[in-house]
């Protein structure tokens, strides 16, 4: 089986599971998901589902964000994990985008990597999901099942993501990226990990 058809149908798999995956993390437009993306770091999207809520409904725009002290945010995001850390970018993050650039979220990956606490997954998904530019995110889920897959040595995040984005086309990647996270938590997980019922590891040659 050629590389070709191995992606022909892993796609075709992932359409038939998932096809209209929703962003996993609760937000309400690019700053709310900007702040999600940014808590979900060392967490469970289920622990930033259960913080952001509660932290949007005092504070859903840089300016609230910066009425808050950054014990404020601290004592809101805690369960996240990085408590102290996250709290610190995220006031100083709202604080700049208030400074540099208007109040709203920037749209270039230089510059949403120019943010505390920003670092290039989280500006792909903000560049993927709120401002709908091509990007492929590559989550700890992702890198996980590209390495099982055989579509990536598995030697750094980095490395991946230039992978996958020479192996699928350019307008899949948006949604194939959220695709991948659905699955590889329903089928394909990094603990007691089935290959022979996992609807792709089951046929792909590289776990033959």
């Amino acid at each position: 089986m050629n590389k070709k058809t191995i992606i022909k149908r892993i796609q075709e798999v992932l359409n038939e599971y998932f096809p209209e995956p929703a962003i996993p993390l609760l937000h309400q437009d690019s700053y709310t998901l900007l702040i999600a993306v940014l808590l979900s770091g060392n967490s469970t999207d289920a622990q930033v589902n259960l913080v952001t809520p509660i932290l949007f409904a005092r504070a859903n725009t840089p300016q609230l964000m910066t009425q808050l002290s950054v014990n404020e945010i601290e004592n809101i995001i805690r369960r996240c994990g990085l408590g102290p850390q996250k709290a610190k970018a995220i006031s100083e993050l709202s604080s700049i985008l208030l400074e540099k650039f208007e109040g709203k979220v920037p749209d270039t990956f230089e510059e949403l990597e120019s943010l505390p606490g920003v670092g290039h997954k989280t500006a792909s998904v903000v560049m993927s999901q709120a401002f709908h530019h091509d990007a492929f995110p590559v989550d700890t889920h992702i890198h996980r099942c590209a390495k099982r897959w055989g579509l990536s040595n598995g030697k750094s995040v980095k490395q991946t993501e230039k992978d996958l984005k020479e192996l699928f086309p350019r307008k899949t990647w948006n949604r194939i990226h959220l695709q991948m996270i659905y699955f590889a938590r329903k089928f394909c997980p990094a603990r007691k990990h089935d290959p022979a019922s996992c609807p792709i590891c089951s046929w792909i040659p590289h776990h033959r």
